[in-house]
């Protein structure tokens, strides 16, 4: 994968460039020292993978990220900082590294992302591309928040413009459209199980039929939800061999 770092100090991109060296799937094309260097870079050379220094000369590295236009390509960030991790997951960061730059948790972060590229549709061109299950999303409501692995998020309901997250024993309120939730979310896994509510499919513990030709699929938690008569064929033939 075409990949730019972006840091300011000349010490820390050898040192990422010596790291990568030992994973011949990661192309280093280039490299830039502050947000004008990087946005001018990335237009060129188009790469899939940002290493992002957070603070920088002029700008820090969340600047750079509102100033690009889709797609966006995916952004692992290193600073020796813990403090911007929040905000970094915010952004749908792929991983958030430390430095000095531990090599196992590059090793994890770069797994993630071949995991994601290769369950990731082909020609999708979402800005940050479909989730997997094995990905985690940072999550906020008010003054909580969470890390949550993709794979635990059981159902989403429409609450308006709004869409409720349910996993473990927590349903928090995020200001998204269930409609932009399902784009990010992969259709292998996650299913429209009417307007309302997607389900993931990986929590179906039962399922029995229901009024008008539709069904009623049974989640493992004890959650029940309704199939309409047009969803449950669609259903039926997802899950059939």
């Amino acid at each position: 994968m075409k990949t730019l770092l972006i840091d300011d100090e000349r010490l820390a991109r050898s040192e990422l460039r010596r790291l990568l060296a030992a994973h011949p799937d990661i192309e280093i094309v280039g490299e830039a020292v502050d947000v004008e260097d990087a946005a001018q870079k990335v237009a060129e050379l188009k790469p899939g993978l940002l290493f992002l220094d957070v603070q920088m000369p002029g700008a820090d590295g969340f600047s750079l990220l509102e100033r690009l236009e889709p797609p966006l390509p995916a952004v692992i960030f290193t600073t020796a900082y813990d403090e911007f991790a929040v905000k970094a997951f915010e952004f749908n960061a792929l991983d958030y590294l430390l430095k000095p730059v531990d090599p196992n948790r590059l090793i994890a972060a770069l797994e993630r992302l071949r995991h994601r590229e290769s369950t990731a549709p082909r020609g999708s061109s979402d800005s940050t591309h479909r989730l997997a299950l094995e990905d985690k999303v940072f999550v906020r409501e008010g003054d909580r928040c969470w890390f949550v692995a993709v794979k635990n998020i059981r159902l989403l309901e429409s609450e308006g413009n709004y869409t409720r997250l349910h996993f473990d024993d927590q349903k928090p309120q995020l200001f998204r459209s269930l409609t932009a939730m399902e784009e990010r979310l992969d259709p292998r896994s996650f299913f429209r199980a009417n307007r309302k509510q997607v389900i993931n499919l990986t929590w179906v513990e039962g399922i029995e039929p229901w009024f008008s030709g539709g069904l009623l699929v049974k989640l493992k938690g004890g959650l029940k939800v309704e199939l309409s008569r047009r969803q449950a064929q669609d259903f039926r033939e997802r899950m059939s061999l």
